[in-house]
């Protein structure tokens, strides 16, 4: 939530974080004489940041800014996001071997996978990368 500006829920998850980390390391600093205190909070602690992970990922929220290499099938895979209701800017460039079109795509982040599948479906030789953005202004979106 913190690398995404939602200040409110990482004010939230902040605090229950640290309120059960005070409360479990006090009751393993209490016996550090018992192995199983210890190993219990290790596996905790491991098990909060998996299941911490699947929140944030179930939950989705924010933009993601797709980047696609297209050496062949640029004009259609633009033409197919477009269609989809994707806005897509197209650049020229040159790549190792020739000619490729470079495509900007910022989604929500809840409907990246059906992006990125939907560009394999067009190009399955696009090369994909994904950043995470922090805001989004105006353009497309209409914000």
């Amino acid at each position: 939530m913190v690398m995404r500006g939602r200040k409110e829920l990482a004010w939230i998850f902040g605090f229950s974080q640290a309120a059960v980390y005070v409360g479990a390391v006090s009751l393993v600093l209490s016996n550090l004489g018992n192995p199983f205190r210890i190993l219990g909070y290790a596996a905790g602690f491991a098990t909060g940041l998996v299941v911490g992970m699947g929140i944030e990922d179930r939950l989705a929220i924010g933009y993601t800014h797709l980047r696609v290499v297209s050496q062949h099938r640029g004009p259609e895979t633009v033409e197919g996001l477009r269609q989809a209701g994707y806005g897509v800017t197209e650049v020229a460039a040159r790549g190792m071997d020739g000619t490729v079109a470079i495509l900007h795509c910022s989604v929500l982040r809840k409907d990246e996978k059906a992006v990125t599948d939907l560009i394999y479906q067009l190009d399955p030789h696009a090369f994909i990368t994904a950043e995470n953005v922090l805001q989004v202004q105006r353009g497309f979106w209409h914000i």
